[in-house]
């Protein structure tokens, strides 16, 4: 038994989450291929009270805190429990009250045992604290955990976390299987027997009995096993592909799919491009071969077809290491995979009936996670004797999103119809090429009506250069392309580290070549990109945002400015309205007008963002000695156009014949600076 002064802590503690929203709505699963694609999604009604890290003020904390007292008077207050799920490709912990109702959740990167050291897991268990509050009991279930000492590591760094608290330790499986279980406890006709099929980044079919005997198939990882996986069908598509260009010399249509979603121009390019892969890059090619397969491609059909086989023939096999042959046996389908791709999981689920006729194959009904808040309920349940646990169906509660309130006093010029160009689908090439250009011819003044702001923004840079700091550029779109842009050009341009200016774009690498839709609202995608680049008080931060408002990158400027980053905005919106406590340190907003073509920033906007972001780093770099003269006395001669121009640059500076001028930079390594002092000391 637990004593009531810590039962009453407990229940404290809990409170602060009472005014939590019971609306109900669902949520689809993404597609597989986006950020979260291999792990399974509620297809139920499942609670998503979503708070990520960087989006809970300590304000809010302090305020819950005050008015605790008087919430306890008014309600009647039950325990909390922490679930805790994490995998390969992300780890959720959710914290839900008696009923089984979501009060909190806090999302965080991947988290396989095998892979974090003591201190790292101890770290991520912080992380993924609910508040300053405790839990009545905790489940954690990580992939990798797979013997008495893994579980005992838990435990350890679980106490180090929530000092007190009673933790059941596991594996992301059994919570997957105890998720299906729960959610099976209402339907009495399903088996005792279970056998979870999972397939994602990895694969595994796990089982158990009704009096607990578990056996597990597969999930050696993805050089021993994981069949049927992404990573499996992604590896074999690379392989299937070279071969018949080897055996037909014809490279495929799948071969096209796969140069065309990793940017390469010809088949020789994949031999550098898988040695640099990990698992996830690999896997995530599963997506290019299901597109295959939905448009009647062979080799995508055979592919899978493969894959489809081998996760039924584990799972049977699995079922008949636990039962007789006759016996029934629930198969719940599971993970990024099969959830996210029902023609294949309907694939998938005729061959397990094929094969075993007793078979009852289902999806699972909610996010696994829950399986974990399920396992810290019952270890409750047992440390404080409290035996009746509700299981009153989970109610969801909707997702919020805490966005600085900006405002536009009229309609943005970005989204404004230009007057000039309101008949352009009639106008003549040649005058629509006058117009644009006439618009264009536009920008420098009104960038020069901006110049104070643009010089204080160097300024800046410099500064934050001269302690140490970096320089991040945050946009969607084209405002995140142009930041990039400028940010790779700077390592071969001025010798920089490729960590001293980095860009970061809405929606991650894919958003370099092709839409990802949605991306730029998410304002705390924002945030977190900024906390996982470790942004500190030393760098500065650049918001692009044609309009202004784009929540991503508002989401980034607040946890920038939160942990006391120079925070910058570039926009081109003269009605934009801040308020004074998200306003960044320096805003700089040209006035270049509505766009040619409506609404589309590509155009003036992207213009002018280029001039500006070419300004910033030439004119910081010039002041950190990075440039002589009008030389760039720090280009990395990566190739023989740029050799040539160091070895005239190395002439100018040393004043010597060409020949000289060469032999001097390959006697230091091709560095300008080093050849021309050499040089000037030996005259």
């Amino acid at each position: 038994m637990i004593d009531e002064r810590s039962l009453t802590q407990r229940q404290t503690d809990a409170c602060r989450y009472v005014n939590s929203r019971d609306d109900c709505h669902h949520h689809d699963a993404s597609a597989f291929g986006h950020a979260d694609r291999y792990q399974a999604q509620p297809t139920c009604q499942v609670p998503r009270h979503k708070v990520h890290l960087s989006r809970f003020p300590a304000l809010k904390i302090a305020r819950l805190i005050q008015s605790l007292p008087y919430v306890m008077k008014k309600k009647n207050l039950s325990p909390s429990f922490l679930g805790i799920e994490g995998g390969g490709t992300r780890t959720v912990a959710v914290l839900a009250d008696v009923q089984g109702r979501e009060v909190q959740r806090v999302e965080a990167g991947p988290a396989n045992l095998r892979l974090l050291s003591d201190a790292q897991l101890i770290a991520h268990f912080r992380a993924l604290q609910p508040g300053s509050f405790s839990p009545a009991a905790i489940a954690v279930g990580l992939a990798g955990a797979r013997t008495k000492a893994d579980r005992e590591r838990i435990r350890r760094a679980a106490a180090r976390v929530w000092p007190g608290i009673s933790c059941h330790a596991t594996n992301d499986l059994e919570t997957a299987l105890m998720a299906a279980e729960h959610h099976a406890l209402r339907i009495t006709h399903h088996p005792s027997t279970r056998v979870l099929v999972l397939s994602g980044t990895g694969s595994c079919c796990f089982g158990r009995t009704e009096d607990g005997k578990t056996i597990k198939v597969g999930g050696w990882g993805h050089i021993l096993g994981d069949k049927g996986s992404g990573y499996e069908i992604g590896l074999r598509a690379l392989k299937a592909v070279v071969y018949y260009y080897d055996r037909d010399g014809i490279w495929s249509n799948l071969g096209q799919r796969l140069l065309r979603t990793l940017q390469l121009n010809e088949p020789d390019d994949l031999i550098g491009w898988v040695q640099g892969a990990n698992k996830m890059d690999v896997a995530a090619l599963a997506v290019e071969v299901f597109g295959a397969w939905a448009k009647g491609d062979k080799i995508a059909s055979d592919i899978l077809d493969g894959a489809a086989h081998s996760l039924a023939k584990d799972a049977v096999n699995c079922a008949r290491r636990l039962v007789k042959a006759q016996a029934p046996v629930q198969f719940i389908l599971a993970g990024g995979v099969l959830v996210n791709q029902p023609p294949f999981a309907k694939k998938v689920a005729r061959l397990l009936r094929r094969l075993c006729p007793t078979a009852i194959v289902t999806p699972l009904k909610c996010e696994s996670v829950w399986g974990a808040v399920e396992l810290a309920r019952r270890q409750w349940s047992v440390v404080s004797g409290q035996w009746s646990v509700s299981r009153r169906k989970i109610e969801p509660v909707p997702e919020r999103t805490d966005l600085p309130p900006i405002e536009s006093m009229t309609l943005s010029p970005t989204e404004q119809r230009h007057p000039r160009s309101r008949n352009l689908d009639r106008m003549s090439i040649a005058a629509a090429i006058r117009l644009m250009l006439s618009e264009d011819a536009k920008i420098p003044a009104a960038l020069l009506a901006e110049r104070k702001k643009i010089e204080r923004g160097i300024k800046l840079i410099i500064h934050a250069f001269k302690k140490g700091g970096r320089l991040f550029y945050v946009g969607a779109g084209t405002s995140g392309r142009l930041g990039i842009l400028d940010a790779s050009e700077c390592p071969p341009t001025f010798r920089t580290a490729p960590e001293q200016v980095q860009g970061i774009i809405a929606g991650g690498q894919r958003a370099i070549w092709e839409s990802v839709e949605g991306a730029e609202d998410d304002a705390d995608a924002g945030a977190r990109s900024v906390v996982f680049r470790g942004v500190s008080m030393r760098d500065v931060v650049v918001g692009i945002a044609a309009s202004g408002r784009t929540p991503f990158v508002w989401g980034a400027l607040g946890e920038a400015r939160r942990r006391g980053a120079t925070t910058i905005l570039i926009c081109f919106n003269s009605a934009l309205k801040i308020p004074h406590q998200v306003r960044p340190h320096l805003v700089v907003g040209p006035d270049v007008g509505p766009e040619i073509l409506t609404g589309s920033t590509r155009l003036k906007a992207g213009t002018a963002t280029k001039l500006i972001l070419n300004i910033f780093t030439t004119l910081a770099m010039v002041r950190m000695g990075k440039v002589m003269s009008n030389l760039m006395v720090d280009v990395k001669p990566a190739n023989s156009k740029l050799r040539d121009r160091a070895a005239r640059i190395v002439q100018e500076l040393a004043t010597v014949d060409y020949p000289t001028a060469q032999a001097a930079l390959e006697s230091s390594g091709w560095v300008i600076k080093n050849a021309a002092a050499r040089l000037r000391r030996h005259k």
